[in-house]
């Protein structure tokens, strides 16, 4: 049985990337450490079990990166996708020490696997774990375990006790059982809210019922609303989450990266009313793929279909559920309860709109449609190689940008602008600092790593000071 009599230095609330990587840093610097994971170990890691790379800055080719990717570059793509919401000293400063990410992580005994080829353009900016997100929380916990953290699962930190700025405690239930912990330092490092469907309600209305959950069910967002509550200063807009174009057929919670689909910049996608919505080619998929899920939120009963034929059938990676195929438009209208005559009319005003051009499914091409609202930009060939394909696509949540107000070294600051005296935040509980709207490919695992990192550290000192 843990000790729950003892005065921990550091106690780290959550148990994914963020919090492993700030429990590995305090440990190595001799604090003693106590982390509360809310979900039995079979399902540790949050929505880090379903991650598969992480975003790094570095000035020429790695083992595991090629190229080079440097600061000036890699903020301006975060630029573009949060259209300015970000705080830019944090943003650079985090960007600045993703450098030493994929090191500390293989310190950690994660292995990264060769530079990625293929059709997501990420050989150059984005480090891949071999055996995914699973593989790397299995390594973190197992170092986390060998420097001698003590792990529980099944135990929810339910309220922490603010004093003036002051973590003094927190209250636990262990296995169902009331506990109390006690640490000099807090770290907060436990999610989101995106599987509290009450929560997401009061911005969304029912749609919320149809969002579907990527990662782990245990997202409640209850120490983030604990924490708001008792005076912590808010970041975030409430109503902003990272969610991409789900396959409709996917699970409700915890489906993971296999039900993403990636066919959209090789399709038209329409609404239930048969309406396309946005450019599907806007920009090479990594940097836009996570505004689909919003944008399909926005739409009527928070559905889409992507509509592609047979050329495009081997642009995108294949996807768990097989598409929806019919020898012509109207049987595939059919097929997805839509409006065949109308289906075959928008498909038919895409097809006369194509400016056919050299088609490259890796970067931005000349292949574009002229006098069609929305247009699509890239990667537009006409819809006209039986058999046709459709996509099903449902919003899919990974995680909501409402989050803690914290400064560079991962303390949390308090409504009156003042930091906490020990009690830091890392991970998706304050990375709506970061990113005000969209997303990144693998920004989610940056700033956990790098903030977790800091917060570890900064939790030590103080502690051990």
């Amino acid at each position: 049985m843990p000790d729950f009599e003892k005065l921990w230095d550091v106690l780290v609330v959550g148990g994914g990337n963020a919090a492993l990587c700030a429990a590995i840093s305090a440990r190595r610097l001799g604090a003693s450490v106590i982390l509360a994971e809310h979900a039995p170990r079979w399902l540790r890691g949050g929505n880090s079990r379903h991650t598969r790379n992480l975003r790094a800055l570095h000035a020429g080719p790695t083992e595991v990166l090629t190229g080079s990717y440097l600061e000036e570059e890699y903020w301006d793509d975060l630029l573009k996708v949060t259209g300015g919401r970000t705080d830019e000293k944090l943003a650079r400063h985090c960007i600045r020490l993703s450098e030493q990410a994929p090191a500390f992580l293989a310190s950690c005994g994660v292995v990264f696997q060769p530079s990625l080829s293929g059709t997501l353009s990420l050989s150059r900016t984005n480090a891949f774990f071999l055996g995914g997100g699973k593989a790397l929380v299995n390594a973190l916990y197992r170092t986390a375990e060998r420097l001698g953290v003590e792990i529980l699962y099944d135990t929810e930190v339910q309220h922490i006790v603010l004093d003036d700025g002051f973590a003094r405690e927190a209250i636990v239930s262990w296995r169902g059982f009331p506990q109390r912990i006690r640490a000099r330092c807090v770290i907060a490092s436990c999610g989101g809210f995106q599987a509290n469907r009450n929560w997401m309600r009061q911005y969304w209305g029912d749609a919320a019922d149809h969002f579907q959950i990527r990662g782990t069910p245990y997202a409640q967002g209850r120490i983030l609303k604990d924490l708001l509550d008792q005076g912590v200063q808010q970041v975030g807009d409430p109503t902003q989450f990272h969610a991409v174009a789900n396959d409709a057929r996917a699970p409700m919670e915890d489906g993971g990266l296999a039900m993403r689909l990636d066919c959209v910049p090789f399709s038209i996608v329409v609404n239930e009313r048969v309406e396309r919505f946005y450019d599907e080619g806007e920009d090479v998929w990594p940097k836009r793929y996570a505004i689909w899920g919003r944008l399909i939120a926005q739409q009527p009963n928070q559905r889409a279909f992507a509509i592609s034929d047979a050329k495009a059938i081997n642009d995108y990676l294949p996807s768990v559920f097989p598409p929806i195929r019919a020898d012509t438009i109207e049987e595939l209208a059919v097929k997805l309860g839509l409006d065949p005559a109308k289906l075959a009319r928008v498909v038919a005003e895409y097809n006369a709109a194509v400016r056919p051009g050299r088609f490259d499914a890796q970067t931005l091409d000349d292949c574009r449609t002229e006098g069609l609202s929305p247009p699509k930009s890239h990667w537009a060939r006409r819809i006209d190689t039986p058999p046709f394909h459709a996509h099903p696509l449902r919003p899919g949540i990974t995680f909501t940008f409402l989050g803690v107000k914290v400064n560079e070294s991962a303390r949390v600051i308090m409504a009156d602008g003042k930091p906490a005296a020990n009690l830091f935040a890392s991970g998706e509980i304050m990375a709506g600092n970061i990113l005000g709207q969209g997303y990144l490919a693998g920004f989610g695992m940056t700033i956990g790593t790098v903030f977790g990192r800091l917060a570890g550290e900064a939790a030590a000192r103080l502690a051990r000071n």
